[in-house]
């Protein structure tokens, strides 16, 4: 039986991947989402072999520390660590995302750093946004995840090169809003680029300014719920 902690844990999983999925962050059966256990058994997070735009509360697995599957009937993603070992190295975060979207996958191959155009880049930048480049294979082991996690750092986001992203949160909302934010960044970011004209960054003090007064917890959590609005009114319409 599912305490009530866990089943709302459930919940928002569930929910992520789907505004994930509707927000055009999925890659067939691959990307995955993850909370922290409200009881510190594991993490709860998509299993292997669905899209994130199939997943119900229901089909979500507990993943423990050590990677054994606790509850559930599916099979875990091999990519567990990069949840596990950043949740574990960051006692504040409570979901993590990791996805494949265009634009960052793109952008992560390029030696410049991320330059804000328009809101969404100043939620990740001062500083440059870290790029993991110990490896470019999954992240299949508690070292790779832990040298994930170092590359993090205190951060929000990083790109991980040749591969995807990975966010964090203090919330789930908090870790999907950001990585539909940064994907959206490096999209402006590689238009911007295009042009060959040279970007003036922002000032790292008016961009700390901005970042306070658009991303504060408040605003993340009304953008969450209306993302979240979004998706359950996209599946009901399809249901009809």
């Amino acid at each position: 039986m599912f305490s009530l902690q866990s089943t709302e844990t459930r919940v928002d999983v569930a929910d992520a991947c789907r505004v994930l999925a509707r927000a055009g962050q999925s890659d067939m059966i691959w990307g995955h989402v993850a909370a922290r256990d409200p009881g510190g058994r594991g993490v709860w997070m998509k299993p292997s072999r669905f899209g994130l735009e199939e997943i119900g509360p229901g089909d979500l697995i507990l993943v423990g520390w050590d990677g054994a599957v606790l509850e559930g009937r599916h099979q875990r993603h091999i990519e567990f660590p990069i949840h596990t070992e950043i949740m574990r190295a960051r006692p504040d975060v409570q979901a993590t995302v990791h996805t494949h979207p265009d634009a960052a996958v793109v952008f992560g191959m390029l030696d410049t750093p991320l330059i804000p155009v328009g809101h969404e880049g100043t939620a990740f930048v001062p500083p440059d946004i870290p790029r993991y480049t110990q490896q470019r294979d999954l992240v299949r082991t508690a070292e790779h995840g832990h040298a994930l996690a170092e590359t993090l750092g205190a951060g929000r986001a990083a790109l991980l090169v040749d591969h995807g992203i990975v966010t964090a949160g203090a919330t789930v909302g908090e870790a999907v809003l950001a990585a539909i934010l940064l994907e959206t960044a490096c999209r402006k970011a590689l238009a911007a680029l295009a042009t060959g004209v040279r970007l003036t960054p922002v000032d790292d003090e008016e961009a700390l300014a901005k970042r306070a007064r658009i991303y504060g917890p408040g605003q993340i959590d009304a953008a969450w719920r209306y993302l979240r609005r979004q998706a359950t009114r996209t599946q009901t319409g399809d249901q009809h």
